[in-house]
């Protein structure tokens, strides 16, 4: 039986960025541009692809310009229209399609992302729902479905949560959730274990968690009763493992690709290989980094 499509989004952006000081020291993290667009943005318009017209905001202090972002900048768009700029006009409103709802909430103690996403609960209600986590860039193959879309597509057959995984190296187990289980068809795995951030040498698997989510309701539950775990942070991972007593859990084995761009390098590969793609600058820029001596 097909379940009802998934209508809102999370999008937990609360976080210091404290590996990209000084930039994130009065500016979110999130709003960090890869090319020509804020991170935040990519992810937005990834959840809208998806079908999704309801964002939700977990925020915190210094994330104004986040809400600024998907507002209406009135003296902005008269300033374009009045100088005929049309194609500029068209893009600043694009920002925030008309059938597109955003709400926000504050986080008031930076407690993990479990906390987080319990302070959404009130927004989402008793439906479920998907977490993007915005440094997470995700791309789809090129041409093709994109990430969240995927996943989507699978919730409506499948009806339980699930969470986008990917192989990563062992020496990188310590920084994922890493999950382990077996053929569920297709690209999905039921998930029989899940464990946070675990030394190489106690992963289950290789299988790392990466920062898409569509999650029931019945997390909340599960999120209220988690006590803190690793960091001294209420983890989603240990209240997935615990919603897993309950009822199933499948992870996701997404076509396409993922940049950290939590991390330096991530966020450099990521504004390279997008500015290639970019159809303005794509161009030039390959011609231009043919003349480096690297």
């Amino acid at each position: 039986m097909q379940q009802p499509p998934v209508r809102k989004a999370v999008f937990p952006v609360a976080g210091l960025g404290t590996r990209f000081l000084p930039a994130t020291k009065a500016s979110p993290k999130e709003m960090l541009p890869v090319v020509d667009k804020p991170l935040i943005q990519y992810a937005v318009e990834e959840a809208y692809a998806a079908g999704i017209r309801h964002m939700i905001f977990v925020t915190g202090r210094s994330k104004r310009a986040i809400e600024d972002h998907f507002d209406t900048a009135y003296e902005l768009e008269s300033e374009l229209e009045a100088a005929g700029k049309q194609e500029l006009l068209a893009l600043v409103r694009s920002v925030q399609p008309d059938d597109m709802d955003c709400a926000y909430v504050r986080q008031p103690r930076s407690l993990g992302l479990g906390h987080a996403v319990l302070c959404a609960e009130a927004l989402v209600g008793h439906e479920p729902f998907a977490v993007l986590l915005a440094d997470d860039l995700m791309m789809g193959p090129p041409g093709d479905t994109p990430v969240l879309a995927q996943m989507a597509q699978a919730f409506r057959q499948q009806g339980r949560s699930l969470l986008a995984v990917q192989e990563v190296p062992q020496d990188q187990v310590r920084r994922y959730g890493i999950v382990a289980g077996e053929p569920a068809g297709g690209p999905l795995l039921r998930i029989q274990r899940i464990v946070e951030k675990p030394a190489p040498e106690n992963a289950p698997s290789r299988m790392g968690v990466a920062g898409r989510y569509i999650l029931t309701p019945a997390i909340f539950e599960q999120i209220r009763q988690q006590p803190k775990g690793a960091g001294g942070e209420i983890q989603l991972t240990d209240a997935i493992a615990r919603l897993m007593e309950h009822e199933a859990v499948y992870a996701y084995q997404y076509a396409g690709k993922r940049y950290d761009c939590g991390s330096k390098e991530g966020f450099l590969e990521a504004t390279v290989e997008l500015a290639l793609q970019h159809p303005e600058v794509g161009a030039s820029f390959r011609e231009y980094l043919k003349t480096l001596s690297l």
